[in-house]
């Protein structure tokens, strides 16, 4: 999703001077007066933006960008009841302005009502890299809910594949606590979707504690939750921690194999919570300088 706004955009205004203008715009977005350069005091944020917190680092690296090159993308507003002119995209960029002692934006201005606003703020949201993923599948589900896209039109004007808004929605099947720990970052997409695996929801919340207090890779996780799913006469907090036992044997043991076949030597690796170390035999000198001129190649 590392692009500017693209077709995500351009297909919901249908505005001038966009490359793509045979997408069809979202209902209810006119252009009223096309590119314009605003009194940044005339200008004011949507309090029904969708997004609330704002990163200060990145509000910062803006900030620095704007003061060097100025605004490089328009933002986008609507002519509000009051006189001043709401911001329907663009709110970072205009905070980023503010700060950075501009007296004028460039913006585009357009006519739509509440819910297209809503919309429209929503798809450029999800058009950018800071969303955890539950946000992420959260917003691509109002617009399907509440705006009544679907799956394929979500896809094309945020410029993901539908596939990939179907394994993201996918991840609002699992329970709040295990979301909460997707959402924190303690557990990444790929570790949610080997949690939803699990065919019996009474051992998911164990299994995503265990992948979290592991430090399990994503690989190790799906491994575990294929493990977890096969019949098993102990019980489920039993079986839990049988499982991970397992999967960090056999995790352990291939990556010996795979360093012995790299270096022509034994390996040994010992694990322990968060840390360990790793034996490398070696067979007289003029072997000791070959492994050394081996680990050096690959660290250097």
């Amino acid at each position: 999703m590392a692009k500017t706004l693209g077709r995500g955009l351009s297909a919901l205004f249908g505005e001038e001077g966009m490359n793509d203008l045979t997408a069809p715009p979202v209902r209810d977005v006119k252009p009223r007066g096309g590119f314009r350069s605003l009194p940044i005091g005339k200008v004011e944020p949507n309090p029904a933006q969708p997004r609330k917190a704002f990163e200060e680092s990145a509000l910062e690296e803006l900030e620095a960008s704007i003061r060097a090159h100025g605004v490089l993308s328009p933002i986008t507003v609507r002519l509000a009841e009051n006189g001043y002119y709401q911001i329907i995209a663009g709110e970072r960029r205009w905070r980023a302005a503010r700060r950075a002692g501009l007296d004028n934006i460039p913006a585009m201005i357009v006519e739509a009502d509440d819910k297209t606003v809503m919309e429209i703020a929503l798809i450029e949201n999800l058009q950018r890299e800071d969303l955890n993923p539950i946000e992420e599948a959260e917003g691509y589900r109002a617009l399907i809910q509440e705006f009544g896209l679907t799956q394929d039109v979500v896809a094309e004007r945020v410029g993901r594949s539908r596939s990939a808004i179907a394994n993201c929605m996918r991840l609002l099947g699992l329970s709040d606590d295990i979301r909460a720990m997707v959402a924190e970052g303690k557990l990444s997409s790929g570790h949610a979707r080997a949690i939803l695996s699990v065919q019996d929801e009474g051992k998911r919340m164990m299994a995503a504690e265990t992948m979290m207090e592991t430090g399990m890779s994503v690989r190790q996780a799906e491994a575990f939750a294929k493990k977890l799913n096969k019949p098993s006469p102990d019980t489920a907090e039993q079986e839990v921690k049988q499982a991970a036992q397992e999967i960090e044997v056999d995790y352990l043991a291939d990556i010996e194999k795979r360093l012995e076949g790299a270096l022509g030597r034994r390996v040994k690796i010992q694990s322990k919570k968060n840390k360990g170390k790793i034996e490398l035999e070696y067979y007289g000198n003029d072997d000791l300088d070959r492994l050394v001129t081996a680990l050096a190649a690959v660290i250097l």
